[in-house]
């Protein structure tokens, strides 16, 4: 029973992550026990959060455990980004994105890629986002061009 080498484990569970659709913490203490290392929910928990995992949806729609660094660059061409952004307003100041459940990283990480176009930064949850222009005056351009990337339809 392994249980004491901490970045041993942490190397083996960003290894499972890079490899696997895993939705469930689980699912990964499964995993982690099937490689005779017991831990604890919490423990899982913690890990996660120490190595950067969030949860984000797959092509297939599926919400899975991701590493942030597989989401930080621009998703490619072949990523299917369309469905993902429900609708989106603004107050003047900031845009507000709603998304699918468990979208919301996803959908961030991607925007915060695109910084040369207006975007300061953004703030994630679940399904929503509390996006940031640079300035108030390119809430128009950068709702456009969301619009354009996420295939969402005007209302």
């Amino acid at each position: 029973m392994k249980t004491g080498d901490t970045q041993e484990r942490l190397k083996v569970l960003t290894e499972l992550l890079e490899s696997g659709a895993l939705s469930t913490q689980e699912e990964l203490a499964a995993e982690l026990k099937s490689r005779d290392y017991h831990v604890t929910q919490s423990t899982i928990s913690r890990d996660l959060r120490r190595i950067g995992a969030v949860k984000a949806q797959d092509v297939s729609g599926r919400t899975v455990y991701r590493l942030t660094e597989d989401l930080t660059a621009t998703p490619v061409p072949s990523s299917n980004l369309d469905g993902l952004v429900l609708d989106m307003a603004h107050n003047g100041a900031m845009i507000v994105l709603h998304t699918t459940p468990g979208s919301a990283s996803l959908v961030a990480r991607h925007l915060d890629a695109m910084r040369s176009e207006g975007i300061l930064g953004t703030i994630a949850g679940d399904d929503t986002i509390f996006l940031a222009p640079e300035s108030v005056k390119k809430i128009d351009a950068i709702m456009a061009r969301i619009q354009d990337v996420f295939a969402l339809s005007e209302n």
